[in-house]
């Protein structure tokens, strides 16, 4: 009895010690692009109430629109040590941001439609544009 008991002890934890568990994740990194947009290329729109730029961006593709995030940092206008994420109010100006396939369009315009022309970038501002990936689930 005490032959069958150790028998069966030691086939089940030989078993139990061959059994191996691998986690394999494949993960698709963000996408990080750094640009940088100097103060001559905002354009003021028709009715002055805009100012807008564009940043030509390849990456954004049909999978970017239908199932991918973007987020947009702005170095601060009045401090080059801090990046801000668009949307974001200085100066009494809303920045914010739209994107199609190949392009991202940054605005500046008074946040509570005021008469009034916004103010421009007087220096040269860094972009950080960030793709994250997502999987979709229908």
């Amino acid at each position: 009895m005490k032959k069958l008991l150790f028998l069966i002890l030691c086939t089940t934890t030989l078993g139990l010690v061959s059994c191996k568990k691998d986690t394999i994740i494949n993960e698709t990194p963000n996408r990080t692009f750094i640009y940088t947009i100097q103060p001559n290329s905002w354009t003021l729109s028709a009715d002055g109430f805009t100012y807008t730029t564009i940043l030509d961006i390849n990456e954004i593709d049909g999978v970017t629109m239908d199932d991918e995030g973007v987020l947009i940092y702005l170095t601060d206008p009045g401090n080059s040590n801090v990046q801000r994420q668009i949307p974001f109010v200085y100066n009494r100006d809303a920045y914010s941001f739209e994107f199609k396939q190949g392009e991202i369009r940054i605005n500046i315009q008074s946040p509570d439609e005021q008469d009034r022309t916004p103010i421009a970038p007087t220096k040269a501002l860094t972009a950080k544009v960030i793709i994250i990936p997502s999987n979709f689930q229908p």
